[in-house]
């Protein structure tokens, strides 16, 4: 096998590893508790909006801007397609990262909206604050 053929296996190897590594980390932090102590931990961390807003404190928000943008399974155009977002769909931001660039962007977000994908920067415009670095 050459290098450019394992090359796109092992980036998603490694996008799936962050996943898996991000997942049980997740699971066991208190996200539905509407404890005080809960939520002033999350806002002191400075992740995403507040509770009173609706959202998830570790959470961010975009809006995709492409007629159609594939969200994949590693940050870059050589991932599998998970699925496609339509212009003006709202999508849940969980952090960043640097990935291929597309057309001058090298970031790339890992989206939970039903599936963990990944979708370029470039394509979707974020509403608040900046997401965090993965």
């Amino acid at each position: 096998m050459s290098l450019r053929s394992r090359l796109p296996i092992a980036v998603a190897a490694c996008a799936l590893a962050v996943t898996a590594l991000a997942s049980p980390a997740v699971a066991g932090d208190e996200w539905g508790s509407d404890s005080p102590s809960a939520s002033g931990n999350h806002q002191n961390q400075g992740q995403g909006q507040s509770q009173g807003q609706g959202q998830h404190p570790r959470l961010y928000r975009g809006v995709v801007t492409a007629s159609s943008l594939a969200l994949r399974s590693a940050p870059n155009r050589g991932g599998q397609i998970i699925r496609w977002a339509e212009r003006g769909e709202v999508v849940s931001i969980f952090c960043r990262t640097n990935g291929q660039n597309i057309q001058g962007n090298r970031q790339w977000y890992l989206l939970t909206d039903g599936t963990w994908a990944w979708g370029s920067a470039r394509y979707i415009r974020t509403t608040g604050t900046t997401p965090r670095w993965c």
